[in-house]
């Protein structure tokens, strides 16, 4: 197996402690966290891939996949912040 396939590998159990976050999360901002953590290892695992299949329209599916997890995040944060003072 080569470096790229162990890099996955850790990817996936590292996403394992997002995946923890979300469920075991006692405030909702932790669950927001975890939700952040496996976005980033999914992110990763497209990079990856780009890599090993020779694809370069995957680092655009992974650049919008990024702004697109950035956006939500910050839209969630802002109406759980509202939901909250209100």
């Amino acid at each position: 197996m080569t470096f790229m396939g162990w890099a996955l590998i850790a990817m996936g159990v590292l996403a394992v402690g997002g995946a923890v976050r979300i469920v075991i999360g006692p405030t909702v901002w932790d669950r927001l966290l975890g939700m952040g953590l496996i976005s980033s290892k999914i992110i990763v695992a497209i990079v990856i891939f780009a890599h090993i299949l020779d694809r370069s329209f995957l680092l655009d599916v992974a650049i919008i996949y990024s702004l697109l997890g950035f956006i939500s995040s910050v839209l969630i944060a802002r109406f759980i912040e509202r939901r909250s003072t209100s």
